[in-house]
């Protein structure tokens, strides 16, 4: 064989590992390494400071109410795969499991969100207003799940809140970059309303629902 032919080899070789080696680093799951649980999903929504050590005294102070347990049905489907953790105990949620077969009252906040700490202590009383007929959850919009406990505990507000540091829950549902933000649900799953605005009282919080559930 020729040096010219050699080379030629050794040419058509190497573009024929770089080819494989390309192929591979582009298939389908070839570098996502093994399946994420649902747990290790929820654990992304805040800090790696947020350990379970570090959350439990903040925990015990803001003294929330359990996340809604899951429905019978699937949900809304926006919040089908969506995984975030409970702020009351650190279990993860599958939010649209956790909200279906009920009408739902999502309140968007963060714990430095000056508008957002004037309107939960409304939102819990609009809560206790309207009993089981609606049920309030707050998501907590940035990683720092301490800050926000902390917060709930200065405010007194012990509602059930999901722990929400990367916004999926606002992605999914189209929520503009806002807080705080409200999403009304109907039991069916479907959107009623978002409202991107704040509320001052439980009365506006009622009105603005039962205007929302009307609409179609």
């Amino acid at each position: 064989m020729t040096t010219s032919s050699r080379w030629t080899v050794a040419v058509l070789a190497l573009l024929t590992a770089l080819t494989v080696a390309l192929a591979v680093e582009l298939a389908p799951g070839a570098d996502d390494g093994p399946p994420v649980t649902p747990a290790e999903q929820a654990q992304r929504s805040h800090r790696d400071a947020d350990t379970a050590e570090a959350l439990a005294e903040p925990r015990r102070l803001a003294d929330l109410r359990p996340c809604p347990a899951s429905g019978r049905d699937a949900g809304p489907p926006q919040l089908r795969g969506v995984v975030v953790e409970c702020a009351a105990n650190g279990a993860a949620v599958e939010v649209a499991e956790a909200l279906a077969d009920r009408t739902v009252v999502l309140n968007l906040w963060a714990y430095w969100c000056g508008p957002c700490a004037d309107e939960l202590p409304a939102m819990q009383q609009y809560q206790r207003r309207a009993g089981d007929a609606v049920t309030v959850v707050t998501v907590h919009q940035d990683e720092n799940e301490t800050a926000a406990l902390l917060r709930l505990a200065e405010l007194d507000v012990r509602l059930p809140t999901l722990q929400d540091g990367r916004r999926r829950i606002a992605a999914a549902l189209n929520v503009p970059n806002v807080m705080p933000a409200t999403v009304v649900l109907r039991a069916d799953g479907s959107v009623a309303q978002i409202l991107p605005q704040e509320f001052t009282s439980a009365e506006e919080i009622a009105a603005a629902v039962e205007s929302a559930l009307k609409r179609r």
